[in-house]
């Protein structure tokens, strides 16, 4: 039954002058549907793995928000496959206390090289909050050159997209984090240039050698 699409959509994708691949994906979507979209989308994943890991990712999301649409699935995707390449850091949980005329207080966890931390500070902001609780624990040494937020759909529920670029000692990367949460997406995309340049620091070590 369910093969036929007019079984199960009211309307037709077409019909009201969106192309077919606009039709959004939910909480109820499957992985098949899930895979079906990204191809549509030209996004192909080069291994199962790599596939489950960013569908759990969009089940996740789809927890936050009702409708997931392509900009959203570009996102998600953008921030698995980096996330593959290195996790040298990875964000587990953050929580940020906030109260009028005090400032913010992050505690944040994450990985770093394999074994979990534990951060805490408070900062000027929510978000400054965060990224001095990240290197407190770090001490990376790195000055951040820019921080810029983006909005990846529109609506309350929608992702917001954080671009972070760090520098040190002359190297200067851009990190990048999505979430329905905006700190938590900051706290993404720092720990995303973190995570640059150590890599960039590995490859000039190793190609010195």
């Amino acid at each position: 039954m369910l093969k036929h699409r007019e079984t199960y959509e009211i309307m037709s994708a077409e019909s009201v002058g969106w192309s077919a691949n606009r039709l959004t994906l939910g909480k109820l979507s499957g992985r098949n549907a899930f895979k079906t979209k990204l191809s549509e989308l030209g996004i192909v994943l080069d291994s199962e793995e790599a596939l489950n890991a960013a569908f759990a990712r969009f089940k996740e999301l789809a927890d936050k928000k009702r409708e997931i649409f392509d900009e959203d699935l570009h996102a998600l995707v953008s921030d698995e496959m980096v996330t593959i390449e290195r996790e040298d850091y990875k964000l587990v949980s953050l929580k940020v206390a906030s109260e009028t005329g005090e400032p913010p207080l992050a505690s944040i966890v994450f990985v770093e090289h394999g074994q979990e931390q534990h951060g805490e500070s408070s900062g000027s902001g929510p978000v400054d909050a965060a990224f001095k609780a990240i290197e407190k624990v770090v001490g990376s040494g790195a000055e951040l050159e820019l921080y810029s937020v983006n909005a990846i759909t529109k609506g309350t529920e929608s992702q917001g997209e954080v671009t972070v670029r760090l520098s040190r000692e002359g190297r200067i990367v851009n990190g990048q984090g999505a979430d329905t949460d905006i700190i938590v997406a900051s706290a993404k995309a720092y720990l995303s240039a973190l995570n640059k340049l150590t890599i960039e620091e590995k490859m000039n070590a190793q190609a010195a050698a």
